[in-house]
């Protein structure tokens, strides 16, 4: 599933053939996805220019003068620049033309994505105005996250991946950071003191800026908006590990289900 840094992979990646750009036509070929597609959505793009792009979480908005284009990448959906020759595959949904001649394509194997339409303020939209705070934001920090899980019983695995807690700490990075945090993921969130908080919040930081300045993590169908690779797999030190042994002592990497998630971790190194 692509998570934070994927989508902010992707969001730079696309940027500087997007903004300024007028879409010249817009091809809606599956217009079923989580949230049906607007039915007019050709229409309400079509002769328009893209003037801002930006991410809340995992959401990417395209700012036009008269709204705003919310995509979600769902599962395994993916947008990518292509030029207008090339094939359309079977889970190719949307293309969205510009006058340059490029094309921004999104595909989406298993259709839990979503191209939304707003006309109103984008970040009070159902889907985005109860987000957390954004992750590399000076708004979250350990203190913060101290703060909020006082008398918190669920583990400290779910409790960072929670949307409304903090955007983008998704399985992958949520495993990672605790790995290197050395925190148990069962661990009640509401027992972890303050200075573990405050190291966490910090590899949390850590992390996710690697992984963007890596291009993301190559897992299943994820590719960059320029249709390359993430190589941030070639940096993981837990998740799809389990069962080698700990880069830091050697032990065997225990491999469980948390909250119905692959779950990574060492018996020795996070307590």
């Amino acid at each position: 599933m692509p998570e934070l840094p994927e989508v902010e992979t992707t969001r730079s990646g696309i940027e500087p053939y997007v903004l300024g750009r007028t879409i010249t036509a817009v091809v809606v070929r599956q217009p079923k996805l989580r949230w049906p597609m607007p039915d007019r959505l050709a229409a309400l793009l079509h002769g328009h220019c893209i003037r801002t792009l930006d991410r809340r979480g995992k959401y990417l908005l395209f700012g036009l003068s008269t709204g705003t284009l919310i995509a979600h990448l769902g599962m395994s959906g993916s947008l990518r620049l292509v030029t207008e020759d090339v094939l359309v595959g079977a889970h190719d949904h949307l293309d969205i033309r510009f006058d340059s001649g490029r094309v921004l394509r999104y595909t989406d194997p298993r259709r839990f994505g979503a191209i939304l339409w707003t006309e109103q303020d984008p970040l009070q939209h159902s889907l985005l105005h109860s987000l957390g705070p954004e992750p590399l934001g000076v708004e979250f920090d350990g203190d913060y996250l101290h703060r909020l899980s006082r008398g918190r019983s669920l583990p400290i695995k779910s409790f960072i991946m929670d949307s409304h807690v903090v955007v983008g700490v998704g399985n992958i990075y949520a495993n990672e950071a605790l790995y290197l945090a050395g925190i148990y993921p069962k661990r009640a969130a509401g027992k972890i003191s303050l200075s573990r908080y405050r190291n966490l919040a910090e590899v949390i930081k850590t992390v996710l800026a690697q992984a963007i300045a890596e291009g993301g993590t190559t897992l299943r169908n994820f590719v960059g908006g320029d249709g390359k690779p993430g190589y941030f797999k070639q940096s993981l030190n837990v998740y799809g590990r389990g069962g080698l042994n700990c880069i830091t002592c050697d032990s065997p990497l225990r491999e469980i289900r948390l909250g119905q998630r692959t779950t990574v971790y060492c018996t020795q190194c996070q307590r």
